[in-house]
């Protein structure tokens, strides 16, 4: 690929052959995801401490943008819950002006970031950090929903969660039930609904239904109307931010956790997106159309962007081909400011803050949480603490200690690795079974080894061997006689290798590990994930292994064999 291929964004190299049949997916999938996004992005605008035409130009203005300028095929863009936190905690602290600021600068760096090549250091932040942040964000956001969802009548809320429950407790006995119901009743629509029809977005049935409920039952509930006075119909107005250079210093801080979630965020996306599309994105191009994107947002009412896990995956599954199906999402957006804007002050407030707890619930990863207990007890202090501190203080106090604490732990298990011991009898004996150059290979076997410690930050390293499966046979073998260390990161990467696997109709088997290894793939979930049979103690019972596979589907194929052994024929 030429130098100047690989600063092109995927919008343009899609073009260059694009059709008609291409089209025709992209406008469906891009309408279906722009309704999807629109409760979506008024909810995220109210959240975050501004007004729901904020979220509404956001994804408008920033959607486009990472749709045209990203090095993702199918990525959405847009405002996402992981934002809402920080950005209530700078509103109120600095104001619209203070976050215009912050969201600018977070746009700087995000350039920066992929203008150099510094996304890759987001690889370096360990599983367990973002498991916990993304635990506590979620609890947050779920938090600032409480009052609407109930119909609490209450003060001014704290931006704080501990004040802030304390209040939402003291206020209780001022619930009001009409309220509940309509929020009550959102959520069984957008969880019950998929069930009998997953053409049609839950989300916007739900609103749909809620809203127009609402109305023709003169339910006492309070709406985007009585609240913010509805929303402006028409294109989003530019308007030039009031900046104060005094705020940048104090903001610097903010701007950066803005620019690293941001990063997380979109590149964890393209990630999901990959996956699901069978595609590869340029994560340098993503970021600096990430970056572009927070530059022009505030520039038009906007708050910071990212690409949306959510939004991204409902728009494959819609059917989505290229980047025009996000610009077309931006499009539908627009095209409803344009014509149906004044339709949504009937929008009751407590839909809106049952559409942010499935969101909280989603986004929250609580599933992960088993998985993290049952490691070491210094990855479950990590995540932790991340959680607590994202909870009680803010993201860039927690993502900061638990970086640190990381960092400590990644220390202490490079020096674990460093073993003095005397080559004795046994030692030789016992390596035998473990050496490769008096093994037979058979043809329908790969052999990939791991040398060194297997931590955040070295995971990459797996996909990127790893990325064409369609040149390796039916039978993969994965040596770790020399992985000296493996964490909750490197733990989740065998994991969704041998998923990659899986879905290509090839068995992963895994051999040779050591004692620190040894014990974490010895854990019940990460056995259900590969097979206790697939896990061996040796090259040779691994080769034995792959043999008795070969011999009991030879000549099937690897899906038909994969489909027979998944069977247990």
């Amino acid at each position: 690929m030429a130098l100047s291929e690989q600063w092109l964004p995927r919008s343009i190299t899609s073009l260059r052959s694009y059709s008609v049949r291409q089209f025709t997916h992209d406008l469906a999938s891009g309408i279906t995801v722009g309704l999807v996004a629109l409760p979506l992005a008024m909810a995220f605008g109210i959240a975050s401490g501004v007004t729901p035409q904020a979220g509404l130009y956001t994804a408008v203005v920033a959607g486009f943008i990472i749709s045209a300028l990203g090095g993702s095929r199918v990525q959405i863009g847009g405002p996402t819950g992981a934002f809402v936190v920080i950005v209530a905690g700078i509103v109120a602290r600095f104001g619209i002006e203070g976050l215009s600021l912050v969201t600018l600068m977070a746009g700087v760096l995000l350039v920066i970031m992929g203008a150099t090549g510094l996304g890759a250091a987001v690889k370096f932040i360990p599983r367990p950090v973002i498991i916990g942040f993304t635990n506590g964000i979620a609890l947050l956001i779920a938090s600032t929903q409480v009052k609407d969802f109930l119909g609490l009548t209450t003060g001014p809320v704290p931006s704080s969660f501990l004040p802030r429950m304390q209040i939402l407790a003291a206020n209780i006995g001022t619930v009001k039930w009409q309220t509940v119901a309509v929020a009550v009743s959102t959520l069984a629509v957008i969880l019950l609904w998929p069930r009998l029809n997953r053409r049609i977005p839950g989300s916007i049935l739900a609103v749909l239904g809620c809203t127009a409920a609402s109305v023709f039952l003169h339910l006492p509930v309070e709406t985007i109307g009585s609240r913010f006075g509805g929303i402006p119909q028409g294109l989003p107005p530019f308007t030039m931010p009031q900046l104060h250079s005094e705020h940048i210093l104090p903001l610097l801080s903010s701007a950066f956790t803005v620019a690293m979630l941001g990063a997380i965020e979109s590149l964890l996306s393209a990630v999901v997106a990959d996956s699901m599309s069978g595609d590869r994105h340029n994560s340098n191009v993503e970021l600096i159309a990430q970056g572009a994107a927070n530059l022009v947002s505030p520039l038009f009412g906007g708050i910071p962007a990212t690409g949306a896990i959510a939004r991204t995956a409902t728009n494959i599954r819609s059917g989505a081909l290229t980047p025009v199906s996000g610009m077309i999402h931006a499009v539908t957006l627009l095209g409803i400011l344009l014509a149906a804007a004044p339709l949504a002050r009937f929008i009751p407030l407590a839909t809106l803050a049952a559409v942010l707890f499935v969101v909280a619930w989603n986004m929250g990863e609580w599933r992960e949480i088993g998985s993290i207990l049952r490691l070491a007890k210094a990855d479950i202090s990590v995540w932790a603490v991340t959680f607590l501190l994202t909870v009680v203080a803010d993201l860039t106090v927690a993502v900061g200690v638990g970086m640190a604490l990381a960092a400590l732990l990644y220390i202490y298990r490079i020096a674990e690795t460093t073993t003095v011991a005397p080559v004795t009898e046994e030692y030789l004996r016992d390596g035998k079974a473990h050496v490769l150059q008096d093994k037979e290979i058979p043809p329908n076997v790969a052999i990939l080894r791991i040398h060194g410690p297997f931590l955040f930050g070295t995971t990459q390293k797996l996909e990127d061997a790893t990325r064409d499966l369609g040149g390796l046979p039916a039978t993969v073998i994965l040596r770790l006689r020399n992985m000296t260390a493996i964490d909750a990161t490197g733990l989740h990467a065998l994991a969704v290798f041998a998923a990659r696997l899986r879905k290509s109709r090839r068995t992963l088997l895994l051999c040779g590990a050591r004692d620190q290894p040894a014990e974490l793939l010895g854990r019940a979930d990460f056995v259900d994930k590969v097979g206790r049979e697939n896990i061996l103690p040796n090259i040779q019972t691994a080769l034995d292994r792959a043999q008795e596979i070969g011999a009991t589907f030879n000549g099937v194929g690897p899906e038909m064999a994969h489909d027979m052994l998944s069977m247990k024929i």
